[in-house]
């Protein structure tokens, strides 16, 4: 796959993960309207009828009387309102949530890496990133941002401190290669989304558990069985958002470091740099699991590596490190 057929997949990818966004948005507010607060849609005498021939009593009252579904309409302008802060905001979110500072040129290891990505931003002819530095003694780093023209590359301080400027250049050229390829405007997405799924989910789940008690009241078998089916979307929902954002990382980090082997000649400094972040046995703390995959490593360290299999493989946010420095290794060989 050459770098114009990753960006139109990454471009299809978006568009995808905003559609399926909505769509769940929607499926919450219709799901609102009708379980919570009862909404009836259209003529409703004749089911009413039906309804207390069938159950033995009268359909209980609707909180909603107008038949207009509030619910549907106030998911879909929340839904379109979080799209659109999540394009504007969401990497400067992205930053904040980790602490991330713009670099300092006076300080001697903050110069180097901006020397850095001075040098990968000439290599790559992409425009030249702003650089942040985390404040975390573990070594990581992740991009963000929606275009070449808008992107952000951050680094912790305990990457500064633990490569050499070889394995440096390796991590900025892998960080530079999301860039190039689009990679940023997806996984940024993805994480606001995924925050933001979150958020509804729980929300929805709490107004679902307070109608409860008078759907198995008075709502039917048919309203209760509905109920139950709504609830387990919404509790599945977030976990199916992060399996999607993990298995997008994976799929992404193998280009990524191609990439960056491609752009400094050289695949043993990133294999190097790697080896370094894999030794690291503590989490970056820094770093909020939301964000994981958006990183060069797992931000949970060492425990992120423990486990093995396919459920491990499922809930890994990146490919084995171990298959990853092979890859590196065999390219400089074939080099």
């Amino acid at each position: 796959m050459n770098i114009y057929e990753q960006q139109s997949d990454n471009k299809r990818m978006t568009w995808l993960i905003v559609s399926a966004f909505v769509f769940f948005f929607l499926l919450i507010g219709f799901g609102f309207d009708v379980f919570v607060l009862g909404t009836r849609m259209g003529p409703s005498a004749q089911a009413d009828l039906e309804y207390a021939a069938y159950n033995g009593h009268s359909r209980p009252a609707p909180l909603n009387r107008t038949g207009f579904p509030i619910g549907t309409a106030v998911a879909l302008i929340a839904g379109a309102v979080m799209v659109f802060n999540s394009s504007s905001n969401g990497p400067r979110m992205v930053l904040q949530s980790s602490g991330a500072f713009p670099a300092d040129p006076n300080n001697p290891k903050h110069r180097q890496f901006l020397n850095v990505l001075e040098e990968m931003h000439i290599a790559s002819g992409l425009p030249m990133p702003k650089a942040f530095v985390i404040p975390d003694p573990d070594p990581n780093a992740f991009a963000t941002g929606f275009s070449p023209d808008n992107s952000y590359v951050a680094v912790t301080e305990g990457l500064l401190d633990s490569l050499n400027r070889e394995e440096l250049q390796g991590v900025v050229a892998h960080e530079m290669s999301h860039i190039r390829n689009l990679d940023i405007r997806l996984m940024t997405m993805v994480a606001a989304l995924a925050g933001a799924i979150l958020l509804i989910s729980d929300f929805a789940l709490r107004m679902g558990g307070m109608r409860r008690g008078s759907s198995r009241d008075g709502g039917g078998k048919g309203n209760a069985l509905g109920l139950i089916l709504w609830l387990v979307v919404l509790i599945l929902a977030p976990l199916i958002t992060n399996l999607m954002a993990m298995a997008i990382s994976r799929r992404r980090e193998y280009l990524a470091d191609a990439s960056a082997a491609e752009l400094t000649r050289n695949p043993m400094g990133l294999a190097s740099a790697l080896e370094k972040i894999r030794s690291a046995s503590s989490p970056t703390r820094s770093i909020r699991q939301g964000v994981a995959h958006m990183c060069i490593e797992d931000p949970r360290g060492a425990a992120a590596e423990d486990g093995s299999g396919f459920f491990a493989d499922l809930f890994s946010t990146h490919p084995p490190v171990a298959k990853r420095i092979e890859a590196l290794r065999a390219m400089a060989y074939i080099k």
